[in-house]
């Protein structure tokens, strides 16, 4: 087992280890590697604003600190969770150290949870560069962040962590996992790097090995669940997803309850139910898009508690639906072609045909209003995307 010699014993071990700069930091190459966005703006030390939007631990508070770090900035952290326009108001009317002014960068985690109103408060510090914002969230910006202070941020999209990356963070903590305990952990953590070292450290407080039974020995215990809002949060909205796809109502109105009872977003439970009646229940029901965009909508204009009747009047009809993925893997076959085959040319008879020349090359030409002509491009004629056609009322 390894030992550690830190000055505060109370600090989690996540926090211990986590990278100081980029040459520590593991993943994310598509943002901080060789000539990447991130570390371009790091290394000549960019100052702007930004948002990280990925899936819980994956790098980003380490990220923003490297950043801060970099700029010699006065660093704030706050978690839009807790944190209100009081704790803002503190650091933008910070009084400045004329003699050795600095950059004030604030990190504000899970910034989908901030109203309207508090994003509307924090957008004039941001736009006049008083304020230079990192936002951190794990919900689609597009949707959660008001376009006035979106606009005036560049959003990095952050991804899963690899297999061959959670082993490398894994072996940095320092204590020895077999084969099978490691296997074990990385699936179970799904690409967050947090959740496998908290589990490592959880299982290392109660037991002298960290073998595979010992590992899942800690998962099951009751006093070792994880925060609401972050892993148990992933875990739950899953378990509900599958229930509904199982089509088992009971199940599903459990998750959904202990997701109401843990004070979870309405709307980020509203949204899962629009993304599944179109992946799972799709040309099977076509009601049930119509449906879950109602469910959606109340969440907006209700909120709890009325909401949560909404939600399991969405929840048990979507369970109850029938399924079909024929239009979600239809969609995706034809994403494979597009990524293989680039942009492949478009037959001369459905292009846009809007100038004299346009017409006289043969756009738009022999067009029908019903054609019987395949219209993919040449080289993917015949191809059958979708394979049942057929379509329930």
């Amino acid at each position: 087992m390894a030992v550690y010699f830190f000055t505060n014993p109370m600090e989690p071990l996540a926090s211990k280890i986590r990278p100081k700069n980029l040459d520590e930091f593991i993943g994310q190459e598509h943002l901080v590697g060789s000539n990447k966005p991130l570390r371009i703006a790091i290394e000549q030390r960019h100052l702007f604003s930004f948002i990280f939007w990925g899936p819980p631990g994956v790098g980003k508070t380490t990220l923003a600190r490297i950043y801060a770090k970099a700029l010699g900035a006065d660093y704030h952290e706050l978690s839009a969770v807790s944190a209100g326009k009081d704790d803002i108001k503190k650091i933008v009317e910070r009084k400045p150290d004329l003699l050795n002014q600095k950059p004030q960068v604030l990190f504000l985690d899970e910034i989908h949870r901030f109203n309207k109103a508090q994003q509307d408060y924090l957008l004039p510090s941001v736009e006049s560069g008083k304020l230079t914002l990192i936002g951190a969230t794990t919900e689609n910006p597009s949707f959660e962040v008001i376009p006035a202070l979106l606009s005036r941020c560049r959003v990095f999209v952050l991804n899963e962590l690899t297999a061959e990356e959670m082993n490398k963070i894994i072996a940095r903590t320092g204590f020895k996992l077999s084969q099978e305990a490691g296997e074990w952990l990385v699936a179970m953590a799904n690409g967050d790097a947090r959740q496998a070292i908290t589990m490592i450290e959880n299982t290392a407080k109660f037991y002298k090995e960290i073998t595979l039974e010992n590992l899942k020995n800690t998962l099951q215990s009751k006093h070792l669940r994880y925060d609401k809002k972050a892993e148990e949060h992933y875990n739950t909205i899953s378990a509900f997803i599958k229930s509904m796809r199982a089509g088992q109502p009971d199940a599903a109105l459990y998750y959904l309850a202990r997701m109401v009872e843990a004070g979870e977003d309405p709307k980020f439970i509203a949204r899962r139910m629009v993304v599944f009646a179109s992946e799972d229940v799709g040309l099977a029901d076509p009601t049930s898009l119509m449906i879950a965009n109602e469910v959606f909508r109340a969440c907006e204009t209700i909120g709890y508690p009325e909401c949560a009747i909404n939600l399991a009047h969405g929840t048990v009809y979507l369970a109850l639906a029938p399924k079909s993925r024929d239009s979600y893997n239809a969609y995706f076959e034809a994403v494979d072609d597009v990524r293989e085959l680039g942009n492949l040319p478009i037959p001369l008879m459905i292009r846009n045909a809007p100038t004299k020349l346009m017409k006289e090359l043969g756009y738009h030409k022999g067009y029908e209003l019903y054609p019987k002509e395949d219209l993919l491009p040449e080289k993917l004629k015949g191809k059958k995307y979708l394979k049942n056609k057929k379509m329930r009322p």
